[in-house]
């Protein structure tokens, strides 16, 4: 099946050298403000690659919680599929998905866990049936129906009623520390926009990528 009739020529802007922030980090701050004002549904949504010791990979969409210059954010279960290949195999990478307006952002690097004590921060500004559900989920593994879950999340708002929800031992965050970062603009006939930051010893290199 060949879809032709949706074919699009990319024609909304271009990116130069000259327009791009001095760092990686706030040229992804300029463009995700710049989501936000276009009202991008959910402008912190990123797929997630991650992949085992062996190299057989995996994909999902996760949340961006954090950016700074030590690395881009995220949450999960430790022992999720993704928690186990990233114990395995520190190594993913990051898409920022802005099609509305015509942009990539994708970021490859390492990621570590964060301190425990960020973790907690982050968790306690959660919902509270977020909190719930961290304790009442065993994220990836197999269930044999819906009613589990919901049975799981009645009994810990009994068995937490009245007192603060605490942070799982198995939940909390990892950072991914960018060792790439391509800034990726479409434009017309293919002839895209992509400018990568490229980490040194010594900071950062951009460089132009072949569309």
């Amino acid at each position: 099946m060949i879809l032709a009739d949706l074919r699009k020529d990319y024609s909304l802007s271009g990116l130069a050298e000259k327009d791009l922030a001095r760092d990686p980090f706030r040229q992804f701050e300029k463009w995700f403000a710049e989501a936000q004002a276009a009202k991008i549904v959910e402008p912190n949504a990123m797929v997630l690659t991650t992949a085992t010791r062996e190299g057989k990979p995996s994909i999902r969409t996760v949340l961006l919680k954090a950016v700074d210059g030590r690395g881009f954010v995220f949450y999960s279960n430790y022992e999720s599929r993704k928690g186990r290949e990233l114990e395995g195999n520190p190594r993913a990478s990051l898409l920022f998905p802005w099609y509305a307006l015509e942009r990539q952002v994708i970021v490859e690097g390492s990621t570590t866990k964060v301190a425990r004590e960020e973790s907690e921060a982050y968790f306690h500004s959660r919902p509270r049936a977020s909190q719930l559900a961290a304790w009442g989920s065993a994220q990836s593994s197999i269930l044999p129906n819906r009613r589990v879950l919901d049975d799981n999340l009645k009994a810990l708002d009994q068995k937490y009623a009245g007192q603060e929800v605490p942070l799982p031992p198995n939940w909390g965050g990892w950072r991914l520390a960018p060792e790439t970062v391509e800034f990726w603009q479409g434009r017309r006939s293919r002839l895209h926009d992509r400018l990568r930051f490229r980490r040194e010893k010594d900071g950062w290199t951009v460089e132009r990528l072949a569309p």
